[in-house]
């Protein structure tokens, strides 16, 4: 059996490749072998690098991939983890991917006129190489929907002024705009309130994660520790001076605080009172959602990027 480590690394790899639809099934395939080779006598920690790339499947499949076979892939990972994992809270949440993949496999089986035409090849999507998925094409976005009914209004009304010597001509082309105008309204009728539902907010943070608050290390203040503090040194929290043989708790950002005093607040809160590092939490979908913000960041960055650079990107 391969060691730990590597089996680590091949999972760092793999989740690498989720983000490639060429790979995803592949991928999904080779995760799901490891897993059920491997997790049974796996440690904890391995155990928790299995979980996180599983939570990271059921994230690509909900927020990137609509195509049937990407939900196969997961639902059938989905369900052996389930079999293996024993945390409730683990569980739990895979029940809740397994049922979230049937229903979308569901939806897609009711749509029987897309299916019959793209097996007939009259509404074939995009088919990648090595890769047996077909994704029906998407709808085009409400914002290009728009500037195209725009443009088409513009031309019209263009039209209008310049053939005002035709009346019979012009009546026709003032009708026409005026029904793309009215076209247009009732599209922006039904875009406004999705844009308002489906402004970016961020979910209530939840606490700390209890296992990671217990691993925190604690210290004991020394009088070398307490040169380096300064004389004036206290807990951020509390306000006390520190004092020698003081116990601290010391944050991944290396803010140290009380453990009576930072307890109370990481039982609140995830993040360092001083400078608002984050800790991981407990609660999948919180960490789901800073994982899309991440990649959404990764992204705007790269796009100014390739603006200033003067590059374009092609879709």
């Amino acid at each position: 059996m391969a060691s730990e480590e590597h089996l680590k690394q091949q999972l760092q790899d793999l989740q690498k490749q989720l983000g490639k639809k060429q790979l995803f099934e592949e991928a999904v395939s080779s995760i799901n072998s490891l897993l059920r080779d491997n997790y049974p006598s796996a440690s904890p920690s391995l155990r928790k690098s299995f979980y996180s790339v599983v939570c990271r499947v059921a994230t690509i499949l909900k927020t990137r991939y609509t195509a049937p076979g990407f939900w196969l892939a997961g639902l059938g990972l989905f369900q052996q983890a389930q079999c293996l994992v024993s945390d409730p809270s683990e569980k739990q949440h895979l029940k809740s991917c397994i049922a979230e993949a049937r229903e979308h496999l569901h939806d897609v089986e009711n749509r029987s006129e897309v299916l019959e035409s793209a097996q007939n090849g009259t509404n074939r999507g995009y088919l990648f190489e090595g890769h047996l998925t077909v994704d029906p094409e998407p709808p085009q976005p409400a914002w290009l929907a728009q500037s195209n009914l725009l443009s088409a209004v513009d031309t019209l009304l263009t039209a209008e002024s310049s053939s005002s010597s035709s009346q019979g001509q012009n009546d026709n082309t003032s009708e026409s705009a005026a029904n793309l105008l009215q076209e247009l309204m009732e599209s922006l009728d039904n875009i406004v309130p999705e844009i308002l539902d489906d402004n970016v907010r961020a979910p209530r943070v939840p606490p700390a994660s209890k296992e990671v608050v217990a691993k925190l290390p604690v210290i004991t203040l020394t009088e070398e520790i307490l040169t380096k503090l300064g004389q004036d040194a206290e807990c951020a929290i509390c306000k006390e001076n520190l004092v020698v043989s003081d116990k601290m708790q010391e944050l991944p950002c290396k803010h140290t605080f009380h453990p009576p005093c930072l307890k109370p607040w990481l039982d609140e809160h995830n993040s360092c009172p001083i400078c608002r590092h984050e800790l991981q939490t407990d609660d999948h979908a919180y960490e789901n959602w800073k994982e899309r913000e991440k990649e959404a960041e990764e992204e705007r960055k790269g796009a100014a990027n390739a603006v200033r650079g003067g590059e374009y990107m092609y879709v």
